[in-house]
């Protein structure tokens, strides 16, 4: 079993930045492939970026170049970096743990990001 609780959303221009983190409790963090998604209200979860458990990275082509994912497996955390913040970006941001072969699916509960104009 492993709980996410995300931090760090909040009001930011555009522009600016912020940083999202995913805390994880529970064994074996390092096992897991990690990602970030979001949700603007009225639209679909949308998946942003993508940690596996060997440290590669993938990103959606809206974010590529001003997101940077990154996992601390010491401190069972996942960052997420996020540059140059466009208002289309305001959404609940969501981290999800994934065992790959396994059931295993785990999410957080979310925190918001608005960037105003």
């Amino acid at each position: 079993q492993v709980q996410l609780v995300e931090s760090g959303g909040g009001l930011v221009q555009a522009g600016g930045s912020l940083r999202l983190s995913c805390a994880a409790s529970g064994r074996s963090f390092s096992r897991y492939d990690m990602t970030w998604y979001r949700q603007a209200p009225g639209n679909q979860r949308e998946w942003v970026a993508t940690i596996d458990n060997g440290g590669r990275t993938n990103y959606a082509d809206s974010v590529k170049g001003r997101f940077t994912i990154s996992r601390d497996n010491a401190k069972n955390t996942l960052y997420l970096q996020m540059n140059s913040l466009k208002p289309e970006d305001t959404a609940v941001y969501y981290c999800q743990a994934l065992l790959f072969g396994s059931s295993q699916n785990y999410w957080g509960q979310g925190t918001q990001v608005t960037v105003s104009s």
